[in-house]
């Protein structure tokens, strides 16, 4: 089973984030911000990662550029959400070396089919 960090910090799209994910038979950790991401991820790595842009202190951008710089992570996919929904906005998030880009509000099933592509599972 793969397991999923979630970087969220809005409770009630972070349990519609996991509980899609756990339905359809991932392991999710939910936190709520790059801090406690980064905290994660020096304990585990998860088999891929669903960012939110706008986080509390550094934002999901700055830190999927150092999840992808760091030799330890670069290799966990990242999928970017945001309610920012413009071309520039998804062309920066892969820039910083997102997997994937979705916009909010997230569709549940294709959050799922996303992470699934990404982890092969």
């Amino acid at each position: 089973m793969a397991t999923i960090l979630v970087v969220e910090d809005t409770l009630t799209q972070s349990q519609i984030m996991t509980g899609a994910l756990q339905k359809a038979g991932f392991h999710t950790i939910a936190v709520s911000s790059s801090e406690d991401a980064k905290v994660k991820l020096s304990q585990q790595k998860p088999d891929a990662i669903v960012l939110d842009v706008v986080l509390p202190g550094e934002s999901g951008f700055e830190l999927c550029r150092e999840i992808k710089e760091n030799p330890e992570t670069r290799g966990i996919p990242v999928v970017l959400c945001s309610t920012k929904d413009g071309e520039m906005d998804k062309f920066w998030g892969m820039k910083q070396g997102a997997s994937s880009y979705l916009t909010k509000p997230i569709e549940p099933e294709e959050l799922v089919r996303t992470v699934k592509l990404l982890t092969h599972s």
